[in-house]
C-alpha cells in the first residue's frame, strides 16, 4: 500500500454541495489537506510546469484522523440472517468453472450458524475440491477431499453432505456435459469422521440454524482453512434438507437463479425461504453458463444460459475507507480543474476533482467538457511495458524522480487498488468494471504515463494531458466553465444549451447513448462543438443503476483493444444493451464529429499539411488566418508533433457530412512508431474496407463543417494535438489556428 493516498467519493461537484475525500496514512505523521485550482498538470520543466493557485475560500473540514486502510479486493455474495433450521443431513451443490487454478485454497460455497458453532463449505484446492465441517475456534469435525483433480476452463459440478449427527462429509465431483447434465462422477471424496480433538468434545448445536452464506469466497469471522475468494464462474447453487433418505424426499433450502436480476448487485434465492443475498465488489454478471448453446447472443432472450456470475480475487469496486475529510464547495467558487492536496511527513498525495457551475447558471460562452469517464475506464492502468520491460520501468522511475512535481506512484506497483480496463485479471480474463472509488493513481497532477522525454517529450495521457488544454485557455485569458461526462449523462442538453461552444479533451472515448443523445442536439440545434483529440466516441459504455462511478465496457468484436469479450458476452449488463464500438451501433464518431478512428501507433507525432484548397474556400479560410506556411504543429509535448498516436480521419461512408471540408492532413508519420490501421477498417492483411491501401489510410484530418441550424464543428483527430499549444510560451501556429476558431465561435471576434 501507499504511504498516504485516497480517493474522492465524486469527481464532480457544485458551488453549495459537499465532496468527501477517503484518505488513508501509513506514515507516522499527521496529514495536512489544502485545496488547489490546477492550472496545468504537466511536470515537464520543458514545458509550462505543474501551475497550481491557492483557494482560500475553500476551508477543509476534518472529519477523522486517516490512519492505515487495506482494500478490499476479492468479489463474492453474501447471504446474512437467514434464520433457516440446519438440517441434520445437509447438502450444498454448485456448479462451478474454475478460471484459475493454483496452490491457494478458494472458497466456493461457505455457510455457518449465528453464533459460528458450526461452519460447513466447499473449497478448490490445489487443483482439487475440498469440504470441511468445522467449528468457530477452527476444529475439525470432518473433511473430505476429491480424488481428481480440476482443470480450468471446464464446469463442474460438485456436491457435499453433511451429516451433523454422525460429523461425517461426503463429496462428489462430475464434469458437466452440455445443457447442465452431469457425466458420470469422475471423483467421489472419502470420509472423515471425528467427534473430538484430543480430549475435548466437539460441541455441535442440537437445533442450529443457517445464519450466514458466503458464495464465491470466505465467511468473514470463520477461518475454512484461511480461503482466498474463487477464481471463476458459478450457476446453480442450491441447498437441501436431504431428510433420512427413508422417511421422504428431499426438500430443498435455497437455490439462487443468477440469471435474475443481472443488471443489479442482489442474488435471488428461488427457494421457499427466499434467502437473497448481496454481490460484493462487482463480479460479471450476464455471462455463459455451462448450457450455452451458441443459438443466441443476447442474455436478454435466453437468461437462463447465462446464469452464471464470474467472481474474480482481484475485483474491487469500492476501497470502503472512512471519509476523512469534506468539502463544502463555496458559493460563486470559479468553475474549473481542483485538487486536495496531503501532505503527511515526506508523503505527498493529490485528488483531483472538478467544480462545475450551479444547474442553469453557465457563467461562461465556453465550456470543457472533462471526460471523466474516460480517466475511470483508464483509472490505474498499468501499461504492457511495465510488467514486460524492466528498462522502461527504470526509465519511468528516473523521470518521475527527476522532473519537479511529478508523480512517483504507478498503477503497476499498487495492483491492490484495482487495475483499469485495459488490464487483465488474475485469471486472464479482460477487466470490464471500472470505478472511480478507489485511488486512481493515473488521474493525478504530475502523472507520466510514457518516459524517455527525448522521444517522447512530456508523456501526458488524459487528465494531466488534458490540461494543456487549460492552461492555454488561462494563458489566453478566456472565461470558461468546466463540466463533465456525469453531467452531460444526466442532464442531457440542458447542460448545454447556454454555451455558445463546446470543448473537449485530447481523448474522449468512452460514452453513453445519452451523452451523444445531447451532443448531438447541441449541435444541431446551434452550437458550437471542438473536437480537440483522437480516438474519440468510440466505445458504447453502460453505467450501474446501483453504484454512482461504477462504468462497464465490453469489448465486443471489432475495435483497437486491450483483451476480447467472449462469445456470446456482447450485451451489457448494466443495460442490457449491445455493447462494443459505437461504430457497431449505428453511430460511428464521423456522423458526430466529422472524423473517427482509422490507425495507432507508438507515442510519437507528425505534423499537418494545409490543404492547396483551404486558403482559397471562405468557409474555412479564416481558420489559418495569421499562420505563415502549410505546415502546423511539427514540434509539442506531446509525441513531439500535433499529429500522433492515435488518428481520426474522414470518412463520408460512415457518416461524415458531405458539406465537411478537411482543412489540413497530417504526414510523414515516423515509422519507428509503428503504425497499424483499426482492425475494423480491415477485411485481409492487404485489402481495407475503404478500398485503399492501408498505409493510404493512415493520417490524421483537421475537418470543418456546418449544420442547418446553425451549429458547426471544428476536429483535430489527433490525441496529441494539445500538446503542441504551450511550445514557445503558446505563441505559435497550433495555437493560433485554434484561438481563430475560438475567437469565431465563442463571438470573441466576429468575421
Amino acid at each position: 500500500m501507499m504511504p498516504l493516498a485516497g480517493y474522492a467519493d465524486r469527481l464532480s461537484v457544485r458551488p453549495g454541495e459537499t465532496i468527501r475525500f477517503h484518505v488513508a496514512n501509513a506514515t507516522d505523521a499527521d496529514v495536512s489537506a489544502m485545496v488547489v485550482r490546477v492550472i496545468s498538470a504537466d511536470a515537464n520543466p520543458a514545458g509550462p510546469g505543474i501551475k497550481l493557485e491557492a483557494v482560500p475560500a475553500a476551508s477543509v473540514d476534518v472529519l477523522a484522523k486517516p490512519k492505515p486502510e487495506v482494500s478490499p479486493q476479492g468479489s463474492y455474495a453474501i447471504v446474512r440472517d437467514c434464520n433457516v433450521a440446519w438440517p441434520a443431513l445437509l447438502t450444498i451443490t454448485a456448479d462451478i468453472q474454475p478460471t484459475l487454478i493454483d496452490a491457494n485454497d478458494r472458497d466456493i460455497v461457505a455457510c455457518r450458524t449465528e453464533d459460528g458453532a458450526l461452519a460447513f463449505g466447499l473449497r478448490v484446492t490445489d487443483g482439487g475440491v475440498v469440504a470441511t465441517a468445522l467449528t468457530v475456534d477452527g476444529v475439525d469435525i470432518a473433511e473430505a477431499t476429491s480424488e481428481t483433480l480440476l482443470t480450468a476452463g471446464v464446469w463442474y459440478r460438485v456436491w457435499a453432505t453433511l451429516d451433523r449427527v454422525s460429523t461425517t462429509v461426503t463429496l462428489n465431483v462430475a464434469v458437466l456435459a452440455h445443457l447442465d447434465e452431469p457425466f458420470d462422477t469422475v471423483s467421489s471424496g472419502g470420509t472423515l469422521s471425528s467427534g473430538s480433538t484430543g480430549d475435548v468434545p466437539v460441541q455441535i448445536p442440537v437445533s442450529p440454524k443457517l445464519y450466514e452464506i458466503c458464495i464465491g469466497g470466505a465467511l468473514p469471522g470463520v477461518d475454512m482453512d484461511a480461503g482466498l475468494t474463487f477464481n471463476g464462474r458459478m450457476q446453480c447453487v442450491e441447498f437441501y434438507d436431504e431428510g433420512d433418505f427413508k422417511d421422504r424426499e428431499p426438500s430443498l433450502i435455497a437455490a439462487w437463479d443468477f440469471a435474475q436480476e443481472m443488471h443489479t448487485s442482489r442474488i435471488i434465492d428461488t427457494g421457499p425461504n427466499a434467502l437473497h443475498g448481496t454481490l460484493i465488489n462487482a463480479p460479471v454478471r450476464a455471462v455463459r453458463g455451462s448450457n450455452w448453446t451458441g443459438r443466441e447472443q443476447c442474455f436478454r432472450h435466453a437468461p437462463e444460459q447465462y446464469g452464471a456470475i464470474h467472481f474474480h480475487e482481484d475485483d474491487l469496486d469500492d476501497c470502503l475507507w472512512p471519509a476523512t475529510h469534506a468539502l463544502e464547495i463555496p458559493a460563486g467558487l470559479k468553475s474549473g480543474v481542483y485538487a486536495l492536496m496531503l501532505e503527511a511527513g515526506a508523503e505527498r498525495e493529490n485528488i483531483p476533482f472538478f467544480v462545475v457551475p450551479p444547474v442553469g447558471k453557465a457563467s461562461a460562452k465556453i465550456a470543457v467538457l472533462a471526460s471523466t469517464f474516460t480517466y475511470t475506464v483508464y483509472g490505474n492502468h498499468a501499461r504492457p511495458e511495465w510488467f514486460k520491460d524492466p528498462a522502461w520501468q527504470e526509465a519511468w522511475r528516473k523521470q518521475a524522480a527527476a522532473w519537479p512535481g511529478a508523480y512517483g506512484h504507478n498503477p503497476g506497483d499498487h495492483q491492490d487498488y484495482g487495475l483499469s480496463t485495459y488490464n487483465m485479471h488474475t485469471d486472464g480474463s479482460g477487466i470490464s468494471l471500472a470505478s472511480w472509488r478507489r485511488p486512481m493513481l493515473n488521474m493525478r497532477i504530475g502523472y507520466i504515463t510514457y518516459p524517455y522525454p527525448d522521444i517522447r517529450a512530456s508523456g501526458l495521457r488524459h487528465f494531466p494531458a488534458d490540461s494543456h488544454l487549460t492552461a492555454w485557455l488561462e494563458a489566453k485569458g478566456y472565461d470558461y466553465d468546466i463540466i463533465t461526462d456525469q453531467e452531460l449523462h444526466d442532464e442531457g442538453h440542458d447542460l448545454l444549451k447556454d454555451y455558445a461552444v463546446v470543448m473537449t479533451g485530447t481523448h474522449p472515448e468512452y460514452h453513453t447513448n445519452e451523452m451523444l443523445d445531447a451532443l448531438e442536439q447541441y449541435r444541431d440545434t446551434g452550437g458550437k462543438l471542438m473536437y480537440l483529440g483522437g480516438n474519440g466516441f468510440y466505445w458504447k459504455i453502460a453505467l450501474s443503476p446501483e453504484k454512482d462511478g461504477l462504468i462497464e465496457i465490453r469489448r465486443a468484436e471489432g475495435g483497437i483493444r486491450a483483451w476480447a469479450a467472449e462469445p456470446g458476452e456482447y450485451y451489457n449488463q448494466y443495460d442490457g444493451e449491445y455493447g462494443g464500438l459505437w461504430r457497431r451501433n449505428g453511430r460511428p464518431p464521423q456522423k458526430l464529429v466529422g472524423v473517427g478512428f482509422t490507425a495507432q501507433g507508438n507515442f510519437v507525432g507528425s505534423h499537418y499539411r494545409v490543404q492547396a484548397t483551404t486558403r482559397g474556400n471562405p468557409l474555412v479560410s479564416w481558420i489559418v488566418d495569421g499562420i505563415d506556411g502549410d505546415v502546423i504543429g511539427e514540434t509539442g509535448l506531446s509525441g513531439h508533433g500535433a499529429a500522433g498516436f492515435e488518428l481520426d480521419r474522414v470518412d463520408y461512408r460512415l457518416g461524415t457530412p458531405r458539406n465537411a471540408v478537411v482543412i489540413a492532413s497530417s504526414e510523414d508519420h515516423p515509422p519507428e512508431a509503428p503504425w497499424v490501421l483499426v482492425p475494423e477498417e480491415q477485411l485481409t492483411h492487404i485489402t481495407t474496407i475503404p478500398g485503399q491501401t492501408h498505409k493510404q489510410l493512415i493520417h490524421a484530418d483537421m475537418t470543418y463543417f456546418e449544420m442547418p441550424g446553425g451549429g458547426a464543428v471544428f476536429s483535430v483527430g489527433s490525441i496529441t494535438f494539445c500538446g503542441s499549444l504551450p511550445v514557445n510560451g503558446y505563441d505559435n501556429a497550433v495555437s493560433r489556428l485554434l484561438g481563430n476558431v475560438l475567437d469565431r465561435f465563442s463571438g470573441r471576434a466576429v468575421g
